[in-house]
C-alpha cells in the first residue's frame, strides 16, 4: 500500500531528528556538567544487530536511550494518530518491538540499558544514569572521572 502525503507533511517528517533531539541534548548537557564523559550516537555492533544508543558509556557498558513519547508509544503521554492509522499503528508497534529486541541484544552482550522518556525531569534522568553507572562500577570508585 502506498501513502501519498502533502508537501507540508513531507517537510515536517523530514525535519524529525534521529539524533540530537532537545531532550537528548538536555540530558547530555546535564551529564557533562556533572563531569561525565561519554560517546553520543555510538554504534554498537552485536551478533544479532547493530544498535545506536543516544548516549554510551563504553567502559561501563552502559547504553542510554532517550525515547520520544509518540515514537516509542509512551503509556503515559503517547498519542494514537487519527490519520493514516493503517500506517502509523504498525509503525509505532514495530518501534516498540525493535526497542525490546535491542534491549535484549544489548543485555545478552553484557550491556546495561537505561531508557528515559522525553517527558522525564532532567534530575530524574541524570539520577537514573548515575545510579546505573554506580551499579556498573561495583567496587570501583563511581566518580565521574573514572567511568
Amino acid at each position: 500500500m502506498t501513502y501519498t502525503t502533502t508537501p507540508g507533511r513531507r517537510r515536517n517528517m523530514q525535519a524529525i531528528r534521529r539524533k540530537d533531539t532537545k531532550p537528548e541534548v538536555r540530558l547530555r548537557s546535564a551529564l557533562h556538567r556533572l563531569g561525565y564523559r561519554f560517546r553520543k550516537d555510538y554504534r554498537i555492533d552485536l551478533p544479532e544487530c547493530r544498535v545506536r544508543p543516544d548516549i554510551v558509556f563504553t567502559r561501563a557498558k552502559l547504553a542510554v536511550f532517550v525515547d520520544g513519547c509518540f515514537w516509542h508509544a509512551c503509556p503515559e503521554h503517547g498519542t494514537q494518530p487519527k490519520q493514516n492509522v493503517d500506517y502509523w499503528n504498525p509503525k509505532l508497534r514495530t518501534n516498540v518491538l525493535r526497542d525490546q529486541r535491542n534491549n535484549h541484544a544489548l543485555e545478552t552482550a553484557g550491556w546495561t540499558v537505561v531508557r528515559i522518556w522525553e517527558h522525564c525531569a532532567i534530575d530524574d534522568a541524570t539520577g537514573a544514569v548515575r545510579e546505573a553507572l554506580s551499579n556498573e562500577a561495583g567496587e570501583r570508585d563511581p566518580s565521574p572521572g573514572r567511568l
